[in-house]
């Protein structure tokens, strides 16, 4: 496994955790997943034109 494919495992882990479904978390709405989402995004994007 490359580092790419490691950091793109983690990364969606964090994603799922930072859903709102914990009581403490509700008030904060889909900004942490939306953050860490875009970030998986540009992780995609970047290993699908090899630069990772």
């Amino acid at each position: 496994m490359t580092l790419g494919t490691i950091l793109l495992i983690v990364l969606v882990l964090l994603l799922l955790g930072a859903l709102p479904t914990w009581p403490h978390s509700a008030g904060w709405g889909y900004y942490p997943s939306g953050g860490l989402g875009l970030v998986v995004l540009i992780l995609v994007v970047l290993l699908a034109t090899g630069r990772i």
